[in-house]
């Protein structure tokens, strides 16, 4: 009975959290099975709402319950101050469900630089930089020398996961917190990069196929590194526009792609395919892509760049894709492991990081779930996991 009476909260609050969130008025309507105008009243303090639509509120915008009887609406640096300029994303128009991821991440990258300090450790430092003026192929070079993948060894991998796993985790050995987000479009954003210093946040859509993982985890990373080197500056303060951001974009594509395939071994393996002659086929494109474990879409790139194709025919090619992937069926996804969720989200360092805070007495066991969104039960299991192989089956969302 209780929880069906008016309980007072702060009508500015509500309306910051609301906002805040991303959510228009008639999503929360609807979701609480209310008239808009319901909606509007609570926000102009003309009506409360009743504890069970407080709760709902707090479970829907993801916030704890206890601001909504605060006195003063929270006082936080806007989101745009953190990620990237991201194509056809409007700073304050982000969905609600990006804005939570990019929150979510933000959050793990804190909460893991804090811990660190509490174990006595400093955070990895990030060493690697870019410069516009730079050929992509030396940034490439100085990457991929970072990152510590043999050609051998990453053409003797098994399949894309195995591939997605190793790339995550030597972007992470870098001092790159690898997170994947889910529930966002891949139309609003394949990837995005929390650039900020020390433990830069690399964030890969969980919707992305394994095979178009490691391109978008390595685009994002090169943003981080323009972004050390002074080029780059979170979407809030970045001024270019049209042609001038899109030619940044086009940069990080072409750089990402020379890290996946090397110069030399690109001329190797297209000179044994039809498409030598200039013409690619889709055939061509995929099985070229399938030797190095990426996306068809991004051996096209790294085709162009190496003037394997002209921007005519990448342009062709790439529209003939797109119909071609219009006319496939849509992947079925299975049920997915908490675990393996937990460990595909929040990455290997970071869940290690919070697994030592607990054993050290750090933390408790209900901050520990809290930070890795896995019920205690499943901890046992999962320090298993993390001892397994990465790609192996434990970290695959």
């Amino acid at each position: 009975m209780a929880a069906a009476l008016p309980v007072p909260v702060n009508p500015s609050v509500l309306t910051w959290a609301r906002t805040e969130s991303g959510f228009p008025a008639d999503r929360v309507a609807q979701r609480l099975q209310v008239k808009i105008d319901r909606i509007s009243e609570w926000e102009e303090g003309l009506r409360v709402p009743t504890m069970r639509q407080i709760e709902a509120l707090a479970r829907l915008f993801h916030r704890p319950l206890s601001l909504f009887f605060g006195d003063a609406v929270p006082q936080v640096p806007p989101l745009a101050a953190e990620y990237r300029r991201l194509p056809g994303v409007t700073i304050g128009q982000e969905s609600p469900e990006l804005r939570l991821a990019i929150r979510q991440m933000s959050s793990r990258r804190e909460t893991m630089i804090e811990l660190l300090k509490e174990l006595g450790e400093e955070p990895p430092a990030f060493a690697l930089f870019a410069h516009l003026s730079e050929a992509p192929s030396a940034i490439a070079d100085r990457l991929r020398a970072a990152l510590k993948i043999e050609l051998s060894v990453q053409l003797g991998w098994p399949n894309d996961w195995r591939a997605w796993a190793e790339w995550r985790g030597a972007a992470e050995s870098i001092g790159v917190l690898a997170f994947q987000f889910p529930r966002v479009t891949l139309e609003e954003a394949r990837g995005l990069s929390l650039l900020r210093f020390p433990l830069p946040v690399a964030g890969v859509n969980s919707k992305e196929q394994p095979e178009s993982r490691s391109f978008t985890l390595l685009h994002e990373v090169v943003h981080i590194m323009l972004a050390a080197g002074s080029e780059e500056v979170p979407a809030l303060r970045e001024t270019r526009v049209g042609d001038a951001w899109s030619a940044v974009e086009r940069f990080a594509e072409e750089v990402a792609s020379r890290v996946l395939v090397p110069e030399d071994a690109l001329q190797t393996h297209a000179e044994r395919s039809a498409g030598a002659h200039g013409e690619w086929s889709i055939g061509e494109v995929r099985g070229l892509a399938r030797k190095f474990h990426i996306s068809p879409l991004a051996m096209a790139t790294r085709l162009r760049a190496s003037g394997y194709l002209d921007w005519e025919g990448y342009n062709d090619w790439k529209a003939a894709w797109t119909a071609y992937v219009r006319t496939l069926p849509p992947r079925k996804g299975g049920p997915v492991h908490p675990i393996a969720q937990a460990l595909g989200r929040a990455g290997r360092p970071y869940t290690q990081v919070v697994l030592d805070a607990l054993a050290s007495n750090r933390i408790t066991a209900v901050n520990a779930s809290r930070y890795l969104g896995l019920k205690f039960e499943h901890f046992e299991k999962l320090r298993e996991s993390l001892s397994a192989r990465p790609g192996s089956g434990g970290d695959d969302e």
